[in-house]
């Protein structure tokens, strides 16, 4: 007999799975996982971001949810890549999904399954794409352009949105036009004057630390001579242009002012200032795209109502031209941090950066090449590795084993890059590789701090021209000083606050009510227990691109790679229930941790 192909081996696994789950044979399913196994979930099982650790949790999902489903034609959508991987595909009463399997020993190690259309719902794209002319003669023609004008005249007035997004930057935008696509009558809330000017107004030395194929939008990836790293005002500009092209209702010089929910009603009333205009929106669902980071977290020291220069959080920095010649303190030794000093040193600024504790710092050239390279890179690329790929071929990794995937590449980073690190520490720097060592993907989940993209601002340190003060505080600022908890004392002109940002849920204390904010408590983390990220374990990040405790409240948000992905799952969620699809919710995230 011949041994059976890697295909072969997961097409029969496949079809004893389908098999059992037709039959509801639960018992059956559970025989064909490892004792070790996970199942993550988006929507397509759970309408939720769920991770299933163990048979126990999968067998709990199953007995719940497959009443609902119905799951059926499970298929290859490739050749299995070796005798542990394959890409699936399938459906349920009223999606289609994909999914990535991982074999081990003949049984299920990993399961990932996506909702990636509603059956009665596709997107206007491929076959489906409109016709846009409309041929004939008609006395009652509406060019694009007048369709156009009259949605932006009637949305927000005399017609309801659906979903209002506070917040207009690269989250709110793509939401919006996953949401546009589906059809869902939405508005972006924003208080610049411009799409794209949450980017233009940051320091002006800004780049991306993440290269371009992690950082496309969706339907419309950046052009093949895209710089790797792009400059903050170019993807301002490219913000901006997006939001024309997908034809995005964007209200910009608009602050909301306050928002509250009617239980009964199931509305929200949202209180904003359109430029001047005073206008009440009552959508169905309200999210909050603030981005990952939540309100500026400004620490407050004794004596700094006495201080005669200038204060400012890293968010309010507006660069280096003013500051020449000056002292220059900043506090914090993450990725602003560095670029804030490296740009000041750039400008002949005197500027001494305070590291209160440990930073995780990898070179750019480093994570791409061990870290990123793989999934994200013109190499990916070339093996037929699109971006949209790589992001389910990272996904389908529960964040239980991600450390265990991270680890060799960070020990072949620290490897690789030993007399960097050697140098660094030589200079007082305290270094670390997170509380596990795994690198920057998992302080950055956990945390969402902690570490720097090293483009240059290491050298200045390790070689003294960025003058570093480590494992101090400040005790308290003086007129024209600060005074260290050592004891020692920096004169100064300017304090910079590199100092981070809350949860998010300060956004909906801000914006809704405490009692609201709490009710949906923190935002962010995994609950591993490590610094900053306090238990019990959820499996997935908490309250982002799924529902919350509160009705109809949803928060968006992270890199460009993260808004891009889950915006698909999450604008799935709001197009499910604006049509009155049953959207029974399994295993939605208790609140721990009110902030």
């Amino acid at each position: 007999m011949t041994t059976p192909t890697p295909t072969q081996h997961v097409q029969q696994w496949l079809h004893d799975f389908e098999s059992a789950l037709e039959q509801r044979d639960i018992e059956r399913v559970m025989a064909l996982f490892n004792d070790e196994c996970y199942w993550r979930d988006l929507v397509a099982f759970t309408w939720n971001l769920k991770t299933l650790e163990g048979k126990d949790a999968i067998q709990s999902m199953l007995n719940a949810t497959l009443g609902e489903t119905r799951p059926k034609n499970w298929q290859l959508d490739d050749e299995a890549n070796d005798v542990t991987e394959a890409w699936l595909t399938f459906e349920t009463d009223a999606a289609r999904g994909k999914g990535f399997l991982r074999l081990k020993n003949g049984k299920c190690w990993t399961l990932l399954t996506t909702m990636q259309e509603l059956k009665d719902h596709p997107e206007p794209r491929g076959d489906n794409r409109p016709m846009g002319a409309e041929h004939g003669a008609s006395k009652t023609r509406e060019t694009w352009l007048e369709s156009r004008q009259r949605e932006e005249r009637e949305l927000g007035y005399s017609r309801q949105p659906y979903c209002v997004i506070i917040g207009g930057g690269q989250g709110g935008i793509g939401l919006a036009a996953r949401l546009r696509q589906l059809d869902v009558p939405t508005i972006v809330l924003d208080k610049h004057p411009r799409p794209g000017d949450a980017w233009r107004n940051r320091y002006k030395s800004l780049c991306l630390h993440d290269p371009v194929w992690y950082d496309h939008l969706p339907y419309i990836p950046f052009p093949e001579n895209w710089p790797v790293f792009a400059p903050k005002d170019k993807i301002g500009d490219w913000l901006e242009m997006y939001t024309k092209v997908m034809e995005l209702n964007y209200w910009s010089s608009t602050e909301c002012q306050g928002a509250s929910f009617d239980e009964a009603s199931g509305e929200w009333t949202v209180q904003v200032n359109r430029d001047g205009e005073s206008v009440t929106l009552r959508p169905r669902q309200l999210i909050l795209a603030t981005g990952m980071s939540g309100v500026p977290n400004v620490p407050h020291f004794p004596g700094a109502e006495t201080f005669e220069g200038e204060q400012q959080h890293s968010s309010q920095h507006p660069g280096p031209d003013a500051y020449r010649g000056k002292k220059v303190v900043v506090v914090g030794s993450n990725n602003s941090a560095h670029d804030i000093c490296a740009a000041l040193w750039e400008n002949d600024a005197d500027v001494t950066m305070i590291q209160r504790s440990s930073t995780h710092i990898v070179k750019s050239d480093s994570l791409m090449e061990h870290a990123l390279g793989p999934l994200y890179s013109e190499e990916a690329v070339k093996n037929g590795i699109t971006h949209d790929k790589a992001d389910l071929i990272f996904a389908s990794i529960p964040y239980k084993l991600l450390p265990d995937f991270q680890r060799p590449a960070f020990d072949q980073i620290r490897e690789r890059d030993a007399e960097f690190y050697k140098r660094l520490e030589g200079a007082g720097f305290l270094l670390d590789f997170g509380d596990d060592d795994s690198g920057l993907f998992l302080k950055y989940l956990r945390r969402g701090s902690g570490y720097y993209i090293d483009v240059g601002a290491c050298d200045l340190v390790a070689n003294g021209d960025i003058k570093l003060r480590s494992g101090v505080g400040i005790e308290r600022i003086n007129p024209r000083s600060v005074t260290l908890s050592d004891g020692s004392e920096l004169p100064a002109d300017l304090i910079v606050y590199a100092t981070g940002y809350g949860s998010m849920n300060g956004w909906a204390a801000r914006i809704i009510s405490q009692e609201v904010a709490d009710k949906v408590g923190k935002c962010w983390g995994l609950g591993s227990d490590t610094t900053k990220d306090p238990g019990p374990w959820e499996g997935e990040l908490r309250n982002m691109w799924k529902p919350t405790q509160q009705q109809a409240l949803w928060f968006h948000g992270g890199n460009l790679h993260q808004s891009r992905h889950y915006s698909h799952y999450l604008a799935l969620q709001l197009k499910a229930r604006m049509e009155g699809i049953p959207t029974p919710v399994y295993g939605q995230q208790e609140v721990h941790h009110l902030a």
